[in-house]
């Protein structure tokens, strides 16, 4: 891959997955939205190769705005046209159904499904044969928990999305997979979880412990690597024997 747009690039899993991008040789656009201070560091550390852009999955025009400065980079940089999406921006709500707000749920579902639909609209427009997308769901659509309702929704529309968009784009050479974690120490988990709970599941996975960002990330750039030509329409769960 030598031109990546990665959303939510500047902590967890989507940083681990820009650094491990730029560590091949890619240049890589990734999207923030609020620490620009940690978005610097992932430009900074990843030697000139990464590119932060401030913009919200949930507002079409920056989603646009993002695809175009990616555009204006590659070109600037002789990077060729875009080769790969990782959809990784993602926000969470733990309240439960009988109190979550129109307004909470409208939040989560504008960035996990409106803002990954139109990155995949987006980026389709843009890539040649050989593209790659992958999407970031989650266990929790296999495995789910109380009050993650419509973080859960939002995640199985990602995964539809992922098999109707490989069916549309497979004829072009365009393979579109994705993949769901399960627990992974990340802000998003230790925000949401006491350690306790955190150490609980560790406990119920087959290798004993919560996933990290690069084991997420290992299994992206698998299905960003040629030897994944052959895969799409798919979700692999990294759960280390979760569900």
């Amino acid at each position: 891959m030598h031109a990546a747009v990665v959303t939510g690039g500047s902590r967890g899993i989507g940083r681990a997955v820009v650094e491990r991008l730029a560590d091949g040789g890619a240049t890589v656009v990734f999207s923030y939205v609020a620490d620009e201070r940690a978005a610097r560091q992932v430009e900074r550390g990843c030697g000139g190769r990464a590119v932060a852009v401030r913009a919200d999955a949930a507002d079409l025009d920056q989603v646009k705005r993002l695809l175009a400065t990616a555009d204006e980079v590659f070109a600037d940089r002789a990077a060729g046209p875009l080769s790969a999406l990782v959809n990784n921006a993602g926000v969470i709500d733990h309240t439960p159904i009988d109190r979550l707000t129109l307004q909470a749920y409208e939040r989560v579902m504008a960035v996990n499904v409106r803002g990954a639909f139109f990155t995949v609209q987006e980026a389709a427009r843009r890539m040649t044969e050989g593209g790659r997308i992958v999407s970031v769901s989650s266990t929790g659509t296999a495995w789910p928990s109380a009050g993650e309702s419509v973080y859960a929704a939002s995640k199985a529309a990602i995964e539809q999305l992922t098999r109707v968009a490989s069916r549309e784009l497979g004829r072009r050479g365009i393979t579109v997979n994705a993949v769901s974690p399960g627990p992974t120490d990340t802000d998003m988990l230790r925000a949401g979880a006491p350690p306790e709970a955190v150490a609980g599941v560790a406990r119920m996975t087959a290798l004993g412990r919560v996933g990290t960002p690069a084991d997420i990330a290992a299994v992206v750039m698998l299905l960003l690597s040629p030897d994944a030509a052959w895969l799409t329409g798919q979700n692999l769960v990294a759960d280390g024997g979760l569900v």
